[in-house]
């Protein structure tokens, strides 16, 4: 293990070696320069461009062991429109039209090393671990592949398997991939990875600490992994040292969800009181948080925000690699985060949790599932009628009383069809792309292709703007947008809302605002409509029934919902000497969650311990208000 025990001091000898390293390394170079970039033009108002920024290949060690065979070309291929294999012999293609920006994002961790495992023709596949796994008299697969995954944990790497010029090599394939399938105008492309930190909770269970590494431009020729250091502060001082040899990074946490309250604690990885260098060190390289994801949403949960009737959305309640339940608690998710990112601030002067907003799907089958008529899932083995448990055993035509499964695949049935991002970027390029994910001018969404703007006001402006066809010119000609910080003042900002729905999904249902702030060292919240779907005014807060319904006999829907929701709202609770964040949040009408189309297909009624409807969602970046 090249574990680094890490302090002020300790970042920056850290930080010296690999400034030395990577001024001996020479980058990965780019096969195809952005030369045509000057024939693109740029769009000052911006255009909403949609991606997925968490992918897994074969080359993720979890994925290859679950039967996935697509490389990140097959990656690129898919998210262009093309019909790839899932690994189970099923065809699987993107539903509606190809996405705008793709990175395969494997993890780091020996990466490559577990498909050589099994190819007979490597020095790898003679070792003790690949004939435990892959040998003809196999007798310990699952065991050998749970040490592979404790050593992710532990950062102790398993010597006679941790092949680096292996890795190395695989990783040079992937950016090579990445080169080759970046079209500027059309179709962008980033080198990433996946830092998979965790903190082991029990023997085969941890909480989530996980990081894609998205790289500008150019790449370096060596990855940093939990194998080199499992602390996020490790790999923070690496990427200001990559930053400083001209490879442009930033890391993008996700599932904060199954973190048991590690991802936005109070303290350090070890337990110490967090210092302002690893808050700054935090700030500077992670812009941006994953908010949904197939293993569920982390915005907030049931418990944390009981006078929020939509937080029960895909919900995932296991850590990872195991079925023990993850600790519902304010450090979990992003709504309370933004909030304790306040306390941070008073102390140290810095905010490390002023993140913007994406979705991605971390797929494990090289192709994210974002619909949930045509959700395939994560793994291979996802779209079998026992593991995703959507109907009734054995051919039965009504569920038992009490049901089982008889499967260990326990967290197929919690998957959601989610996610993806969304930036408003001045060009489909690495460059734009890039600029607004640092600058946090990015949504989420959990799978349908909304768009949402979100801007604070400096000055008061008349409603007539929301009918003006430069809306967005002058939203920017009087404020900020979405991801930025409002210098605030004793009058409180205006805001302006805005929201189209994907005209491949449901109407829109409500456009609302969401506010989060620190009171006597606890996260509060609000939950306001803005605009409702019948052009009705919220009453307290809250619009009247939309009477927007879905039959779960066919997953018809009923009632008109709304192409495009808009408003203009002024904060009556506004306190100028409270730090506060707001974000947009808009929902979908009802519709069928996956599960229940699953259930309709095959003539029955859905599993009663699932959801059966969903609404799906798309959230703006927040806006920080302070004095």
């Amino acid at each position: 293990m090249r574990n680094v025990i890490l302090g002020t001091a300790s970042l920056l000898i850290l930080s010296a070696c690999q400034a030395e390293q990577a001024a001996k390394a020479s980058p990965v170079p780019a096969a195809k320069a952005e030369m045509e970039i000057s024939d693109i033009p740029l769009v000052e108002t911006k255009i909403a461009l949609f991606g997925d920024l968490h992918v897994h290949t074969t080359n993720s060690f979890d994925a290859f062991i679950f039967g996935t065979r697509t490389d990140a070309n097959d990656a690129y291929r898919f998210a262009k429109g093309e019909t790839i294999d899932n690994g189970a012999g099923d065809k699987i293609k993107l539903d509606g039209p190809p996405l705008d920006f793709y990175a395969v994002t494997d993890h780091g961790e020996y990466l490559g090393i577990v498909p050589a495992l099994r190819d007979r023709s490597t020095d790898l596949s003679k070792t003790d671990t690949a004939k435990a796994i892959f040998g003809l008299t196999a007798t310990d697969r699952r065991g050998s592949f749970l040490r592979i995954g404790q050593t992710v944990v532990s950062g102790d790497e398993i010597d006679e398997i941790y092949d680096r010029e292996l890795i190395d090599s695989v990783w040079a394939r992937n950016v090579e991939a990445a080169e080759t399938h970046n079209d500027p105008g059309t179709f962008t492309t980033f080198a990433g990875y996946e830092f998979t930190a965790m903190r082991a909770v029990a023997d085969t269970a941890a909480a989530n600490l996980h990081r894609n590494v998205i790289f500008k431009d150019s790449a370096p020729e060596r990855l940093f992994t939990t194998l080199d250091s499992p602390r996020p502060d490790a790999l923070w001082g690496w990427m200001d040292t990559q930053r400083g040899a001209g490879h442009d990074v930033l890391a993008i946490p996700h599932n904060s969800n199954a973190s048991n309250g590690m991802m936005f604690a109070f303290g350090s990885y070890n337990g110490a009181p967090l210092d302002l260098s690893e808050v700054e060190l935090r700030a500077r390289n992670e812009p941006l948080v994953e908010i949904t994801q197939v293993k569920g949403t982390s915005e907030t949960h049931p418990l944390l925000s009981p006078n929020d009737e939509w937080s029960n959305f895909e919900i995932y309640d296991n850590l990872i690699g195991g079925q023990l339940p993850s600790y519902v608690t304010d450090g979990s998710f992003i709504r309370q985060g933004l909030a304790r990112g306040f306390t941070i601030e008073e102390r140290l002067g810095v905010n490390p949790f002023q993140f913007g907003f994406i979705g991605s799907s971390d797929t494990h089958v090289s192709a994210g599932a974002y619909t949930e008529e045509n959700f395939f899932g994560k793994f291979p083995h996802d779209m079998n009628m026992d593991s995703r448990q959507t109907v009734p055993p054995k051919g039965a035509k009504t569920w038992p009383d009490s049901f089982t499964p008889e499967t260990d695949l326990i967290a197929t049935p919690q998957y959601g069809a989610s996610g993806l991002a969304g930036v408003w970027a001045r060009a489909n390029t690495r460059v734009e792309i890039f600029d607004a994910m640092t600058k946090k001018e990015t949504f989420g969404t959990s799978g349908p292709r909304m768009k949402v703007r979100f801007f604070a006001m400096n000055d008061r402006v008349d409603a007539g703007i929301l009918g003006a066809a430069d809306m967005v010119a002058q939203s920017y000609a009087s404020g900020v947008p979405m991801g930025s910080q409002w210098a605030g003042g004793r009058k409180a900002p205006q805001f302006l809302a805005w929201a189209s729905r994907d005209a491949n999904s449901a109407p829109l249902e409500r456009l609302q605002i969401i506010k989060s702030w620190m009171k006597e060292g606890r996260p509060q919240e609000s939950i306001t409509d803005i605009a409702c779907a019948d052009g009705a005014d919220p009453i307290k807060g809250r619009c009247p029934d939309q009477n927007l319904s879905v039959d779960l006999s066919t997953c018809a829907r009923s009632g008109d919902g709304a192409a495009e929701l808009k408003a203009l709202w002024i904060d009556p609770d506004y306190d100028a000497k409270t730090p506060t964040a707001y974000y947009v949040r808009v929902l979908e009408a009802p519709k069928c969650r996956w599960s229940t189309w699953d259930a309709v297909r095959n003539g029955t009624p859905p599993n009663p311990d699932m959801q059966a409807v969903d609404q799906d969602r798309a959230w703006s970046s927040a806006i920080w208000v302070a004095q």
